[in-house]
C-alpha cells in the first residue's frame, strides 16, 4: 500500500460512512476482517457484521464532518490520523490502524479516539 493508496481507502470510509450503502461499506473490508471500535473490544467478523453494526447506529445526515489522513504507511499495514466534528459541539481526534489484504480492502482495522474536552 501506498500513502496514495490509503488516502484513497479512507476517502471511501468517509463517503461510505455518509452514505450508509450497505454495498459501499462492505465493499472497504474483506469478508473475514475484523473491526474494532475501541482496542479493548472483541472484533466484529466480517464485512457483513461490519455493515450492520454501521446501519444498526447511524449518525443524522448531515450532522458531523470528518477529515482523516495516513500518519505512517509500511507494507500492508497502516495508520492514520484526524478528527470527526459534530453539529452539537463534539470534536473527536483519531488515530485508526489498519491492515490491508492485496486487493486493497481492509482486513483488520482498530480505532482509538479522544473526546476533545
Amino acid at each position: 500500500m501506498t500513502r496514495s493508496d490509503v488516502q484513497a481507502w479512507l476517502d471511501r470510509y468517509v463517503a461510505a460512512w455518509n452514505s450508509y450503502d450497505r454495498a459501499s461499506i462492505e465493499a472497504l473490508f474483506t469478508e473475514d476482517a475484523e473491526y474494532q471500535y475501541h482496542p479493548y473490544d472483541e472484533p466484529l467478523v466480517g464485512a457483513s457484521a461490519i455493515a450492520d453494526s454501521w446501519l444498526g447506529d447511524q449518525d443524522e445526515p448531515g450532522s458531523w464532518s470528518a477529515s482523516y489522513q495516513p500518519h505512517l504507511v509500511e507494507g500492508n499495514k497502516a495508520t492514520a490520523t484526524g478528527t470527526t466534528s459534530y453539529e452539537d459541539g463534539r470534536t473527536f481526534w483519531n488515530m485508526w490502524e489498519m491492515e490491508f489484504a492485496p486487493d486493497g480492502r481492509c482486513q483488520r482495522f482498530v480505532e482509538w479516539f479522544m473526546r476533545q474536552p
